[in-house]
């Protein structure tokens, strides 16, 4: 029997919250969490909101903390303080797409400043006792910048190398480079974990199979579908994977929107309406198309209520995977 990778969800800010890590830790879950980024720079304090996600989970699975910034002083500082929590690790983020970030030379614009992302890594090897990750992508601009990187992160003896299979500037509209995490594969002393565009079981399986990856991280595909770890360890224990409902969804939407009201602290009827659409623009791909025109639309408690019970109350299957011309989730049958 095929080895099961190991499960993970990808950090995704402002979402992967604690709220949804407590919602998808009943439903099965990954096999460990990692969270938003600490956004680091010399006057930065860890973040309230995010060390809940370390403090309050209640998952009983493992979390890393991710970090995120340039500040090479400030960066050993915050990994010194996250010593004081029950962390399993601290992980570097090298991938965000975001301008917004990258502009600053953090996150994925390091990739371009490979250098000074040396001297990071360097210094944040030195400052963790325990486990050191990175989250990177293939490359700034293009792919073939990839060889380069692996090189530099070789050097030191990181514990977990997470790669999104796209460059920094494919953002999410390309299908994933396979090749490229299957050379880090190859080439890295530690194990790799393979990120991007997984969103069904089948999609799993290739992308497994494709890259040799220890792991798979999925987060997209999670949030639309949070039964899709146990889904996937079911297929690779031969079992037959849950068929998924849109009474079952139905109820995933209103255990999330109480779980995320119950961690609000100011609760707001309509900016919490506005806060679920971040995560129905994921869930409603595939649905039908009325569900997701209605839903985005909403405004009220009571209508946003009103369209999920109208669309959703039924036993019917909703279907497995996103629609292949799905402008959220791009270039996913290429995994199949």
């Amino acid at each position: 029997m095929t080895h099961q990778p190991i499960l993970a969800l990808a950090p995704m800010q402002a979402v992967t919250n604690l709220p949804f890590m407590n919602v998808i830790g009943k439903m099965g879950g990954p096999d460990y969490y990692v969270t938003e980024y600490f956004r680091v720079h010399a006057l930065y304090h860890l973040e309230k909101k995010i060390l809940r996600s370390i403090t309050e989970n209640n998952t009983g699975k493992p979390i890393y903390a991710q970090l995120i910034g340039q500040d090479i002083d400030a960066l050993v500082r915050v990994c010194k303080e996250l010593e004081a929590y029950p962390i399993e690790g601290v992980d570097l983020n090298l991938g965000c797409p975001a301008p917004v970030v990258y502009r600053k030379d953090a996150g994925g614009g390091l990739l371009r400043k490979t250098e000074h992302m040396e001297r990071i890594i360097a210094a944040m090897r030195e400052a963790i006792p325990g486990k050191f990750t990175l989250k990177t992508r293939v490359g700034f601009e293009h792919e073939d910048e990839f060889s380069a990187l692996l090189e530099i992160f070789n050097r030191y003896e990181i514990d977990l190398l997470t790669i999104h299979g796209r460059t920094v500037k494919e953002r999410y509209q390309t299908p994933v480079h396979t090749d490229c995490i299957q050379r880090a594969v190859e080439q890295m002393s530690c194990p790799v974990i393979a990120n991007g565009n997984v969103v069904d079981v089948s999609t799993a399986q290739g992308m497994a199979k494709r890259t040799g990856a220890a792991g798979l991280m999925i987060g997209r595909g999670a949030i639309r579908n949070p039964w899709i770890f146990d889904q996937i360890r079911a297929s690779y224990a031969g079992a037959t994977p849950q068929v998924i409902t849109r009474n079952d969804l139905h109820s995933y939407i209103m255990t999330l929107y109480d779980e995320i009201a119950a961690h609000a602290p100011n609760f707001d009827e309509t900016k919490h309406v506005q806060r679920m659409k971040k995560y129905l623009t994921y869930i409603s791909q595939g649905v039908d198309e009325a569900f997701e025109h209605h839903i985005r639309r909403a405004k009220t408690a009571p209508e946003f209520m009103a369209i999920c019970n109208d669309s959703l109350g039924n036993s019917s299957p909703i279907p497995i995977a996103p629609p292949e011309d799905s402008k959220i989730f791009c270039g996913f049958a290429a995994l199949r």
